[in-house]
């Protein structure tokens, strides 16, 4: 059994930003050699989504559209009260409790299977980094099992 990974960084510019990283992806498993496993992808966040679907403007707008509803960005969040929260505080701490209670509906992790070399992604399937926050560097990281 052969285990190989990455860490990658990305530097969003704003909120909803779709960052399709399955190029990156697919060059990395191709150069691990692996060629039979599976191939798992990481984020490091808790206010950004990694989600494997479409890459498809329309569908990228209404996926912004519902996210905003379960959770606007001007709603009302004891995490973004900074005079009762005394948890995980840093210097820049910014209000971002909407972006936390999006990424709770999506996924932190995507799984694939990888046979023959190559990672079994449906005819649009794509594996996007979701920001859900602000800009800033993000990063996530791969690892590739198999033989």
């Amino acid at each position: 059994m052969k285990t190989v990974h990455t860490k990658h960084e990305l530097k969003t510019k704003e909120a909803y930003q779709f960052i399709d990283v399955t190029d990156n992806i697919v060059s990395f498993v191709k150069e691990s050699g692996v060629r039979n496993g599976v191939v798992n992808i990481q984020i490091m966040h808790t206010s950004s989504a990694l989600i494997l679907n479409e890459n498809e403007p329309l569908l990228l707008k209404d996926i912004r559209e519902r996210l905003d509803k379960v959770a606007p960005m001007d709603g009302d969040y004891n995490h973004d009260n900074f005079e009762i929260r005394t948890v995980n505080m840093c210097d820049d701490e910014c209000a971002n409790g909407h972006s936390h209670c999006k990424a709770i509906c999506l996924p932190s992790t995507v799984t694939l299977n990888l046979i023959e070399g190559e990672m079994q992604l449906g005819p649009w399937q794509r594996v996007m980094f979701l920001e859900l926050d602000c800009a800033r560097t993000r990063y996530y990281q791969v690892l590739v099992l198999g033989e």
